[in-house]
This record gives C-alpha cells, structure tokens and sequence, in this order.
C-alpha cells in the first residue's frame, strides 16, 4: 500500500496511510502515516468498537488536511485496551511451536487445495 499510495500522490491524489507496520511504512516513505500501536490487522481498531473506528478516520482525514510536510507520522491518540497481544505478537517458544507448526501445514494444505480449485 505504500508504494502504491506514493504513486498515487505523484500522480496528483492524496493519501494517507493508517497502520501498525510502522518500520515498513517510514522505509517506504509515504507522505501521510497515521501510526496505530495495535496488533498487525486492526489498523482502524477493535473489532465492532464502531466509536473507535470513527475517531481513527477523523484522525486521518485531519492528518490529511494538516500535514505540510512530506513523509509526516503521527502517533494515534487511541490505545488498544490490553498489551497483551504485545506480549504474544510472534513469541515462538517450547509451549507453543507444536501447535504453530501444525497450525502452519494445515494452511498450506488449503492453499495448495485452493490452488488446485481455481486452477481446474
């Protein structure tokens, strides 16, 4: 989306990008970041929290009217309502590599069964 939306804004579109990926995003250099500390996924919020979700897209449609300067970050004002998944996000451990490794070959088989499908 980065990339994407750097494209865009050469070609006379604005944009902005509203994400969690924070590293990624600034790398790429987007002209208008909204950074959300949550879990990679939610870049708008909880799930079904609609009040959360509307006061991230004002954030951005403000960011997007205010930013003067290419390449801007802002911090979002919201926080996710535990750390927990911080805690969690990517730890592989002796508890819990069986149930990964298992939980990846069951993804692998359905996009290979996904792949045969769409290819017949």
């Amino acid at each position: 989306m980065s990339l994407i939306a750097r494209h865009l804004e050469q070609n006379g579109i604005p944009t902005i990008i509203v994400g969690s990926a924070k590293d990624i995003v600034e790398v790429c250099g987007v002209p208008r970041f909204l950074f959300v500390d949550f879990p990679l996924g939610n870049p708008c919020g909880r799930p079904d929290d609609r009040a959360m979700q509307e006061r991230i897209v004002r954030q951005s449609l403000e960011l997007l009217s205010e930013a003067n300067e290419p390449n801007t970050t802002v911090l979002s004002a919201e926080v996710w309502d535990n750390q927990i998944w911080r805690e969690n996000y990517m730890r592989v451990d002796d508890g819990n590599r069986e149930e990964l490794a298992k939980r990846g070959a069951e993804l692998r088989i359905q996009r290979q069964s996904r792949v045969k499908r769409d290819e017949s």
